[in-house]
């Protein structure tokens, strides 16, 4: 990560805090949500977009800080994988979303010593993730353009101030160019794809899709760390790839299929 030399500073939930101010205010800027236009209905759902948003940030640090990365992923996928399940008509759509579990738990590995706090941890990341998923579609319609993201942006700032605040005093020119950089392309591009991406396709997709991050994450460790890539964790990350294309070809073609059509 790009501000990792800023945790030792800062600490995780302190840098955390301090890119989704630093994103908030770039997005705020560009967006200038008009917030008087904004109904009972939106307001809730940037309130818990952003929620969900601190929550992840909180949640997945604390696991990582007790169980290996590669399970803290996993688990906090489960929730984007619940979400790609709902919907889901036939055995055929049922079965795809736990082919794409299976292709995750076989890149992370199995882990022989698990802490239990770290997974609880880990499973209330979940937990917040796939309502991170789930409310960007709802933010999405509810809300012009991305100004609904960047108020949820913005709420999730001001949740981790309490963390963010107390690191201002301890930060360097350096140390702030770091996360400043962070800022922009790990949350606020990052949280503006995630976005679109919900508002063009359906929370469904995209929350199959979020199962390639820890297939990413392996293979940037094979090439770039030297990190040993097992058959294992190779075929899981197939396993990703194809049942993640599997569930937008099939979306998509239910999507155009004429109305009475049944999908298998």
């Amino acid at each position: 990560m790009l501000a990792s030399g800023v945790f030792a500073v800062a600490g995780t939930l302190g840098t955390s805090g301090l890119r989704l101010w630093l994103a908030a205010l770039l997005l705020l800027a560009i967006a200038r949500p008009r917030m008087h236009r904004l109904d009972s209905r939106a307001w809730s759902g940037i309130l818990l977009y952003g929620a969900a948003m601190a929550a992840m940030n909180v949640l997945l640090y604390s696991a990582l800080e007790r169980i290996p990365l590669g399970l803290a992923v996993t688990l906090e996928f489960l929730g984007p994988l619940a979400v790609a399940s709902l919907g889901a008509k036939g055995p055929i759509d049922r079965f795809l979303p736990l082919l794409t579990l299976a292709g995750v738990a076989a890149t992370a590995g199995v882990q022989s010593e698990v802490d239990e706090a770290g997974v609880l941890f880990g499973l209330g990341a979940a937990v917040a993730f796939g309502t991170y998923t789930l409310m960007a579609g709802r933010v999405g319609q509810d809300s012009a353009g991305v100004q609904g993201l960047a108020l949820s942006v913005g709420v999730a700032a001001l949740l981790l101030s309490p963390f963010s605040l107390p690191a201002v005093p301890k930060l360097e020119s350096a140390d702030w160019a770091a996360v400043l950089i962070s800022a922009l392309l790990g949350v606020a591009l990052a949280y503006t794809l995630d976005f679109l991406a919900t508002k063009l396709t359906s929370p469904r997709v995209v929350g199959t899709l979020f199962a390639v991050d820890p297939a990413a994450a392996a293979v940037v460790g094979a090439l770039a760390l030297n990190q040993k890539l097992s058959v294992s964790a190779a075929a899981g990350i197939g396993l990703v790839i194809a049942s993640g294309a599997a569930i937008i070809w099939r979306s998509g073609r239910t999507a155009t299929a004429p109305p009475g059509d049944v999908q298998p």
